[in-house]
């Protein structure tokens, strides 16, 4: 079943999967049938893996957190890996409806050529066999073109483009990062279908390693 879902933005978070882990503490994620989407303009303490900071300039890229929950037995923990193959899946769907060829590198990013334009931050809930609900934290940089120095090798989406068209990147037209997330939402959603093969998402996976 492909599910719908509810962003809520907000201006300014610490971490939209902090906030996530907040949400789901209170029960305040409503509908087990809808994914709630907790998205930042700003994020003051972004996490990547590990004792990593995720950096994203504000308002320039997309930073949010995906809440799935599952009844019993829908979602076995043995099965899994479905969340986090169908969330790298996503990525490289919607990339490639920009023209954009991405690959996945394990664990957790999605690479253009050499380069890191996304982080995935997936941490799931289990009790017994069963996930009973995953947090998804999604860092996607969409328009920045001016990188900290101290980041090994970042791109964004314009810069992408901008390298598909051989212009420079300030010509590519600022994308509307509401819009993007939405449109970006309808793949996840496809992607997590759990009527899905579980099979053949492992070999659509598998043949998008970096």
């Amino acid at each position: 079943m492909k599910r719908g879902w509810n962003i809520i933005w907000h201006e300014e978070l610490d971490s939209t999967n902090s906030e996530a882990e907040r949400w789901l503490s209170k029960g305040s994620c409503g509908s087990i049938d809808i994914l709630s989407v907790i998205a930042a303009r700003c994020q003051t303490a972004g996490r990547g893996q590990g004792d990593h900071k995720w950096h994203s300039a504000p308002g320039e890229n997309l930073t949010f957190t995906v809440v799935e929950q599952y009844e019993k037995g829908q979602m076995e923990a043995r099965n899994q890996s479905r969340i986090s193959w169908g969330t790298a899946l996503a990525v490289t769907d919607y990339l490639a409806s920009k023209g954009i060829e991405a690959k996945i590198k394990l664990p957790n990013d999605i690479y253009v050529g050499d380069k890191k334009i996304c982080g995935l931050l997936i941490k799931l809930k289990v009790r017994e066999k069963d996930v009973l609900d995953s947090i998804i934290g999604i860092g996607l940089d969409i328009n920045e073109t001016d990188f900290p120095a101290d980041l090994p090798n970042p791109v964004s989406l314009r810069m992408a483009v901008a390298a598909n068209t051989g212009v420079e990147p300030e010509e590519i037209p600022a994308y509307d990062i509401e819009r993007e997330l939405e449109i970006f939402m309808d793949y996840l959603s496809s992607r997590l279908d759990l009527s899905l093969s579980l099979s053949d998402m492992e070999k659509d996976f598998n043949s998008r390693l970096r």
